[in-house]
């Protein structure tokens, strides 16, 4: 004999949550409008034929707030904050979302496609093993064309050196990135088949992307 399946009425299913997002800035509350950048990505063709890319930020509000299981009315900066949306849930499936950024709507900072940074990079690899023992591998320097892994808060990417001299450069990111100047990133490069982290720096300025407004 089968046994019948739990009914829910549609409109008392939660809605999709961040459940892993840090509230670093502002405060929020329950009933707050918010978006999330940089959103849906596509390339719009412009009156010449070119195409460019353009982002389409999410917006909603949140429904609910959720921390070390208790239910809140209103969050403030500092610790892991679990935001409860009525985001489309195919717009978050598979972890799409993870490293985009979420913020009271029109706070948020630009869209960047690509950074121009000032760096510092390590002495010596860490985490690599030379075959005779010895000292670590020295760190080369950053060369045009090479990819490297940038990870600018939780947010990983890649991109291509465009540029670099002494202890600056310039990286076209896969990815765009919801950040802004000043921001702290850091640099890793592939060796042996592992990304190993070569180096730290700062955002100086960069190449924003057009924000679609609804």
């Amino acid at each position: 004999r089968r046994e019948p399946s739990p009914v829910q009425d549609v409109t008392s299913l939660p809605g999709p949550a961040s459940p892993a997002g840090q509230s670093s800035r502002a405060s929020s509350r329950v009933g707050d409008e918010v978006e999330v950048r940089p959103g849906i990505v596509t390339k719009k063709e412009g009156p010449d034929g070119s195409t460019s890319v353009v982002c389409s930020p999410i917006f909603s509000k949140i429904s609910s707030l959720y921390a070390e299981g208790n239910d809140l009315q209103y969050a403030v900066p500092g610790g892991l904050i679990g935001v409860g949306t009525r985001i489309d849930p195919t717009l978050t499936r598979a972890d799409r979302l993870v490293g985009q950024v979420l913020g009271l709507r029109g706070k948020l900072p630009e869209v960047f496609a690509e950074i121009e940074i000032s760096y510092y990079l390590l002495r010596r690899l860490l985490g690599v093993k030379t075959s005779d023992g010895g000292k670590q591998a020295k760190v080369q320097k950053l060369a045009k064309g090479e990819i490297l892994m940038v990870n600018i808060g939780s947010t990983g990417t890649g991109g291509k050196v465009e540029g670099a001299k002494s202890d600056l450069a310039k990286i076209s990111l896969t990815q765009p990135v919801c950040t802004q100047e000043g921001e702290k990133i850091a640099l890793s490069r592939r060796v042996d088949k592992h990304w190993r982290l070569i180096g730290w720096g700062e955002i100086k300025r960069g190449k924003t992307l057009e924000i679609l407004e609804p």
